[in-house]
């Protein structure tokens, strides 16, 4: 990897995350699979901008709402993937099994950045 997320592991995940999202949506868009293509291309690759973008946060509260949107953003994931999974386009749980190891780093920074919040009151 040329981009250096070495250092921050959730930045790491997603990045490679996105990566294999758009290699299966360019697989998709191959089979005429449009819909599906674009909504899990859109909802798989904003999870690590959304993680990128926290790190540039104005404040605590901000950084914890730019990860609840990567919270959101891979639960639609999960959605698009489950379908890919039953359409038969899908043929491991590879990146399944990857957004369940990101969707708990995700609540684990929510979670640890909202106790830190709460302690400086």
């Amino acid at each position: 990897m040329s981009y250096n997320t070495k250092d921050n592991p959730i930045l790491k995940v997603t990045f490679e995350f996105s990566i294999e999202i758009l290699k299966l949506t360019d697989e998709l868009q191959e089979k005429r699979k449009y819909t599906i293509a674009n909504q899990l291309s859109r909802s798989g690759t904003s999870i690590g901008a959304n993680v990128y973008e926290a790190q540039g946060a104005e404040s605590r509260a901000d950084f914890i709402h730019k990860f609840k949107i990567a919270a959101k953003e891979a639960e639609e994931s999960k959605y698009w993937l489950m379908i890919c999974t039953e359409m038969g386009y899908l043929q491991d749980n590879k990146l399944l099994n990857d957004l369940e190891v990101i969707c708990k780093i995700l609540g684990k920074i929510i979670s640890s950045s909202k106790n830190k919040i709460q302690l400086s009151h």
